[in-house]
């Protein structure tokens, strides 16, 4: 009987076209005053061996500079600047947690049609000094020497250590839940 040996090739984020945010929301008696910023990640490269003909995928990993998160809201250059801080300092504490890291070692893949397919990756990420383990379900399109990866998930804030923020004595806060985009594109190396 003969068997399929999975040709693996090497694939590797191409930042600059593809888009990876995160979603806060307010809550509190004030809330309806506060807005749900929307923060975009500029600094993260990644990396995946993946064969589309024997749907064999590994060592998923991806690196983002916890320091390049920044509000993509239409918002005054002061609010921007204040919420950035907050978020650096307070929240993400970037100065003792440079990175977040999300790894995986191996990844279920399904295709779906020809060249769409569904991965299911069950890693461990790193955030705030604190590594949990985080399902994420991704759907994928491949084209020819490129794959687009897309999807969303949720985490808490409180599971890696972080206290959501509150302002103006509890009156206006960020929930819990954070809720994660990704659209990403991918080129293989030779």
């Amino acid at each position: 009987m003969e068997t399929t040996q999975a040709k693996l090739i090497h694939f590797t984020v191409d930042s600059r076209a593809s888009k990876f945010s995160v979603q806060a929301f307010a809550t509190g008696m004030h809330s309806a005053m506060g807005h749900n910023p929307t923060i975009g990640i500029r600094t993260f490269s990644g990396e995946v061996d993946f064969d589309p003909e024997t749907l064999a995928g590994s060592g998923f990993r991806l690196k983002i500079q916890a320091s390049s998160l920044g509000v993509l809201d239409d918002i005054s250059d002061k609010d921007r600047r204040e919420i950035e801080k907050m978020m650096n300092d307070k929240v993400l504490d970037t100065t003792n947690n440079p990175e977040i890291v999300y790894e995986v070692s191996t990844v279920a893949i399904t295709r779906v049609e020809d060249a769409l397919y569904s991965a299911t990756l069950n890693g461990l990420l790193k955030f705030h000094g604190v590594s949990q383990a985080q399902p994420i379900t991704a759907r994928i399109a491949v084209f020819g020497d490129m794959l687009r990866a897309s999807g969303k998930f949720s985490l808490m804030q409180s599971d890696y250590g972080i206290k959501p923020i509150t302002v103006a004595g509890g009156a206006l806060k960020v929930k819990d839940e954070l809720q994660f985009s990704f659209e990403m594109v991918l080129r293989k190396q030779a």
